[in-house]
């Protein structure tokens, strides 16, 4: 007899009620039928996201009155939560309608694993992969790569295996690592922060697979834009923060040496170049709060 523990689908909402209803629209149609669906609006400014609950009222509707960022505002869900396994998932995707049966199985006859990831592909292209599990992240340049990113789906990436990291876009985990790992590292607000998540849970004896056997459609453009300076102001600080709260003696010394002798100048002389002056002032931004803020993130470190 299939058992269907309650799963609780937990997506954050920030000036964008209308795609967030389109997500709400294909969770509606899911054959799994065990869920809680759970909204948090992360305190948006030139809409009101209120009518979300009123047309949609099985759905739970939380509302901060400030951005908490992604961690803050998915925490903020999972403290309302009831289900034995927490997803957290984008409002800019789609799903079908069994993508979650396969990771439910998986986890309830995989007792080892914690987290776990879902082939994403992008919506507007339906048959091209962003995420089939991440390569290790480097020590040096503290960067990571999507395995079968921008790959036609033909089949040369569906084999369960396990993974270095989760993606943020779409993750299954189990109540009990909320509880006992503890939320999402806040320090972050953007970028990185599911990454190191991902690392607290196999400090704690969890591990990470990839399930090519469930997926997800993105919205996300498949061609990569300009960054922006906000962009470019979190994704550096948040690449800072996880050098500082997962690397200690010589691995911490040499990944700062790179990042400031040769990272900064480096990217200091390509903005110079392009002229964006807006990104280089952002950049610079990102380096000036770690600097004022280092001691504080040495506090943070996740010891288990």
């Amino acid at each position: 007899m299939e058992v269907y523990p309650l799963v609780s689908v937990i997506t954050v909402n920030y000036n964008q009620s209308i795609v967030t209803s389109r997500l709400i629209e294909s969770l509606l149609m899911l054959s799994y039928p065990n869920i809680e669906i759970i909204i948090v609006d992360n305190g948006s400014e030139k809409e009101s996201s209120s009518w979300l609950k009123e047309k949609y009222p099985s759905v739970i509707y939380i509302r901060s009155d400030e951005n908490r960022g992604f961690a803050g505002g998915n925490n903020l869900g999972s403290r309302n939560a009831s289900g034995e396994f927490f997803f957290y998932l984008n409002n800019d995707t789609e799903v079908p309608s069994g993508f979650l049966e396969p990771l439910v199985r998986f986890m309830l006859e995989n007792a080892s694993a914690g987290m776990v990831s879902p082939k994403i592909k992008y919506y507007q292209h339906p048959n091209i992969i962003q995420y089939a599990g991440f390569t290790k992240m480097s020590s040096f340049t503290v960067r990571n790569s999507a395995i079968g990113y921008k790959s036609e789906d033909n089949g040369d990436f569906d084999a369960i295996m396990e993974t270095h990291s989760i993606h943020g876009a779409a993750m299954m985990i189990r109540r009990e690592l909320f509880e006992s790992v503890g939320p999402m590292p806040e320090i972050y607000f953007l970028y990185y922060e599911e990454h190191d998540w991902a690392q607290m849970a196999k400090l704690a004896g969890y591990k990470l697979f990839y399930h090519p056997g469930s997926y997800i459609l993105h919205k996300e453009s498949i061609s990569t834009g300009k960054n922006t300076p906000l962009k470019t102001y979190y994704i550096n600080r948040g690449r800072l923060i996880y050098t500082i709260r997962n690397y200690k003696s010589w691995k911490l010394a040499l990944s700062l040496i790179f990042q400031i002798f040769v990272s900064l100048p480096k990217n200091t002389f390509l903005y110079l170049c392009k002229r964006e002056t807006a990104n280089m002032k952002a950049y610079h931004m990102a380096y000036s709060w770690i600097a004022h803020n280092y001691k504080t993130i040495i506090k943070t470190r996740y010891n288990p």
